[in-house]
């Protein structure tokens, strides 16, 4: 098992130091979000962004992906009707697809819900421009040599895009081989239920390029009801060999003991597969 932790976790530690702590807890990865770097991706120099890599490196780590792409700068949309705001937000998306090739990512996570929330009216018009705009991220992660995934959220958090089936259809759809869509067992257990069978469906599909994990409660896993030893297996099943990432959103006590209990859970599933 490739295991990531996503980085806004230990975010109140520099990033040589979020290198450090996870590789000790045993990660193999960091997935970064950008917000975490700066107010703005692309002002990110390539000074800065060389000095990502090297503490990477120091620690024996690599950037497995990115994600939260959307968080900043502040009011970018995908079916805003304002062309302006899409016009911005594929800019950045274009950016982040270039800082992910740089980063040596392979993958970049779209979920940034409040982003693509459809409005209550003339949503038709709105789903377009998303798929527009994502058409556009295709293409970019492309020209860049990586994956863009468009991520399933359940439906508490946004109404577009809220199942595996509605995301390889938007896949198929737009028809570009860089653009893909991945499970978060959280999204997925919340909206869907059966996390494992949604792999034994899936992931022969193709369409699947990566695997985030949290449990239903927000949590790390591990630190609530679901119960992650069938989803390792139907990952093993698969012969599953992209990231795994933990991403938690209610760090309890804090985020550096939420990052070591799930390092630990999910290596001892592994090790019970092996």
């Amino acid at each position: 098992m490739k295991l990531s932790l996503c980085n806004e976790v230990v975010r109140e530690l520099s990033f040589p130091r979020q290198c450090a702590f996870a590789a000790a807890l045993g990660y193999d990865a960091l997935e970064i979000a950008p917000f975490t770097l700066g107010p703005d991706p692309r002002l990110l120099t390539p000074r800065r962004i060389s000095a990502l890599r090297i503490a990477l490196a120091a620690e024996g780590l690599v950037c497995s992906s990115l994600h939260w792409l959307l968080v900043s700068p502040t009011g970018l949309s995908i079916t805003s009707p304002d062309a302006a705001v899409r016009r911005t937000t594929v800019e950045v998306i274009r950016r982040q697809c270039g800082l992910a090739a740089e980063l040596g990512a392979s993958v970049l996570v779209h979920g940034s819900p409040g982003q693509r929330r459809l409005p209550p009216a003339r949503q038709a018009a709105a789903r377009q421009r998303a798929t527009d705009c994502l058409g556009a991220a295709a293409e970019a992660a492309r020209r860049a040599g990586v994956t863009y995934c468009i991520e399933p959220l359940a439906g508490r958090e946004t109404n577009f895009i809220n199942t595996v089936a509605e995301a390889v259809e938007l896949v198929a759809q737009i028809d570009q081989p860089a653009f893909k869509t991945m499970i978060d067992t959280c999204a997925a257990g919340t909206q869907e239920g059966d996390v494992a069978a949604l792999i034994d469906r899936w992931l022969p599909t193709g369409n699947i390029a990566h695997i985030q994990v949290n449990d239903p409660n927000r949590r790390g896993p591990g630190e609530g009801d679901m119960n992650f030893r069938p989803i390792v297996a139907a990952l093993s099943r698969h012969h599953y060999d992209g990231w795994v990432a933990v991403e938690p959103f209610v760090y309890q006590p804090d985020g550096k003991a939420c990052a070591a209990r799930a390092a630990g859970y999910m290596r001892a599933l592994q090790e019970q597969r092996e």
